[in-house]
Formats: C-alpha cells, sequence, structure tokens
C-alpha cells in the first residue's frame, strides 16, 4: 500500500502544533498539559456521519481497546450533515484540551477545500493531524445486466466507442466514489455520465439493477455481490484485496497510474497540546497493531494504516494528499455551495 499512494512529500503539517492558538481568533493560549494528566474524563469521537458507514463501524471498533487503554470512556457521537463538514467543523470550534476528537476522512481533511465554495473551517490550520486509522482500498464494479464487459480495457473501449452513453453511479457528489470515476475519464479521455445517490446502498442497487453501468466501492460491499454473479468487479485499488483476491490491482488490468483509496484518521482542533497529541497517537497505533482489532478491521475491508502511525509521518502523508487530490476534484467539475 505505502508504495502504491506514497511518493516524495512536502514538510508541511496540517496546523500548527503549537500551544498558542493565532492571536487573531482571540482565544487564549491553553494550559500546558501533562501526558499523565490526560485523559481525567470521559471523551469524545465525533464521527462526521451516520452510523453503520465505514467511519463509524472501524471507529467503534477502536472505541473499546482505547477506552481499556486511556481508563476512560470514548464515547463515539455520530454527527452527519454536508458530506461530514457538520461533525467536522463542531471539531475545529471545540475546546482544544483532547476531550472531544474526530474520526475524520480524506473527503472533509483534504477534498472539502477544493469542493465547498464556501467552508466553515479551513482543515490546515484549522484541524491537528493524530493518527491515521484505516486505509479504505476502493473497487471498480460492472453491471451484468445489459453490458458485456470482463475487464477495464474492454470498459474502456466501450466508453471510447460510445462517448458520453454509458452511466456511473456515485453515493454523492465530490464523493470518493465520485471523484475515483471522474479520475477514470480523466486518465482514459473518456466520457460517462454521473449519476449521484444519496448512498452506496443506492448506488450499488442501481448497478445490479443496470439503472447505471459502472461504479466505484469498497470490496467489502461489491464483494458479496460480484460472488453471486450480479456484478462484475474488474480492478481493486491499490492493490489486489484479501476480500476479493481474484481482482487484478490497477498495473495488472493495464492502468497503472490509476488510483482509488480513501482513508480515516483522529484528528483535533489547532492547538491541541503536544502531550496530548503524542499520547492519543502511540495508542491509537497499539491499538491497531493489537491482532483481534486488525482481524475486525481487515474483515471488514478496512486495514490499519500503521505505517504512518507517527503525528509527523501522518501529517507529511497528508500534505501529499493534497497534492494529489485536488485536481481530480477540478478535472470532476464539481462544486458545492
Amino acid at each position: 500500500m505505502k508504495g502504491s499512494i506514497m511518493g516524495k512529500v512536502s514538510r508541511r503539517g496540517i496546523g500548527r502544533r503549537s500551544f498558542i492558538l493565532s492571536s487573531a481568533a482571540g482565544v487564549a493560549a491553553p494550559a500546558i498539559v501533562r501526558a499523565d494528566a490526560w485523559p481525567n474524563k470521559p471523551v469524545r469521537f465525533i464521527v462526521p456521519f451516520g452510523p453503520g458507514g465505514s467511519t463509524d463501524i472501524s471507529m467503534r471498533i477502536l472505541a473499546p481497546k482505547l477506552n481499556e487503554m486511556l481508563g476512560q470512556t470514548c464515547i463515539v457521537e455520530n454527527r452527519a450533515g454536508a458530506g461530514g463538514v457538520v461533525g467536522t467543523d463542531s471539531v475545529t470550534k471545540s475546546a482544544p484540551d483532547g476531550y472531544t476528537l474526530g474520526h475524520c476522512t480524506v473527503s472533509q481533511v483534504v477534498i472539502a477545500p477544493a469542493l465547498y465554495e464556501r467552508l466553515p473551517f479551513a482543515p490546515e490550520k484549522d484541524l491537528t493531524a493524530i493518527a491515521p486509522t484505516v486505509f479504505v482500498p476502493m473497487c471498480l464494479s460492472v453491471t451484468r445486466k445489459g453490458l458485456k464487459v470482463n475487464s477495464l480495457q474492454e470498459l474502456v473501449a466501450e466508453m471510447k466507442a460510445n462517448p458520453g452513453k454509458l452511466s456511473y453511479a456515485s453515493n454523492g457528489i465530490g464523493a470518493t466514489s465520485h471523484l475515483a470515476g471522474a479520475n477514470l475519464l480523466r486518465l482514459t479521455g473518456c466520457q460517462a455520465e454521473h449519476v449521484p445517490y444519496r448512498s452506496g446502498a443506492e448506488a450499488i442497487q442501481a448497478l445490479v439493477n443496470g439503472d447505471v453501468q459502472w461504479a466505484f466501492d469498497v470490496p467489502v460491499l461489491h464483494g458479496p455481490h460480484h460472488r453471486d454473479g450480479n456484478l462484475r468487479i474488474l480492478v481493486a485499488s491499490p492493490d489486489r484485496q484479501p476480500l476479493i483476491p481474484d481482482v487484478p490491482n490497477p498495473t495488472e488490468a493495464g492502468l497503472p497510474e490509476f488510483k482509488a483509496y480513501s482513508w480515516f484518521g483522529i484528528f483535533g482542533p489547532a492547538g491541541l497540546p503536544q502531550p496530548v497529541v503524542d499520547k492519543l497517537s502511540t495508542v491509537v497505533a497499539q491499538a491497531l497493531a493489537d491482532a483481534a482489532i486488525a482481524k475486525r478491521l481487515n474483515d471488514n475491508g478496512l486495514p490499519p494504516m500503521l505505517e504512518y502511525a507517527t503525528p509527523a509521518k501522518f501529517d507529511q502523508f497528508i500534505s501529499q494528499e493534497r497534492v494529489f487530490w485536488p485536481p481530480i476534484v477540478r478535472a470532476s467539475g464539481a462544486r458545492v455551495q
């Protein structure tokens, strides 16, 4: 995975790791916090989506282990709205004391500034990156109704022979499933109609029904339909995936430059005390390395991101992501007011 998505990265992090907030914000410097003094009360983890999605499932898998390791209750709170913006905004506006944190995704941290005309926060300066949690591989599937396509190259040939006549589903404008589709079109020079749905479940059902011809989503959702013969998965990105071991990766499928994935991580507001950042980063990495936790995450198609397990490495990874995603957003033409 690391070789697939990482190149040279800049040293610029997501936000200042300072004990002093900007004087322009008019907020006093938080008190210095010792690592052994935190936490002394329950810690809230805001999931900026509703219950049952991958962001929620992975956080709830981690929470009991964090309870045990921190010696305090870790409360998972769903605060959905505006593609994760509402919940993430509440994290940026919380007190920088380590008791309100967010389980955010690439969409809020990297994609949102390029997607939204007006965003109530600036991720680079209003969030502190603490620890990555899971990587989210994606796969490309085609319907088995009315489309005789058995490989990525055959799909590309079909779109080139019928420009604009095929359509692809996503779970919303600017979602990673939408941007993965836009990136495929950009790299292949093809045209297709984007059809956004309200959820991944609706998008998959439309694909099974043949209402759309192709779509991206996570292997854990497309895999059962692939095995049942209702869909055919053409490619898994960035690498072959254990849940769909018979599916080639982009290089094997003939498009080595293609990538489609997401990721999640723990974030706090700007000005979060460094001892809190360091302690929580260490604890999250230890929880992800636990064999039982790792198995449950992998069973859900959400492998732990241990290779970026320090705050500095996570910052570097995010910096590289800020180079990769904005051009794809611009190419998609997606904008949200």
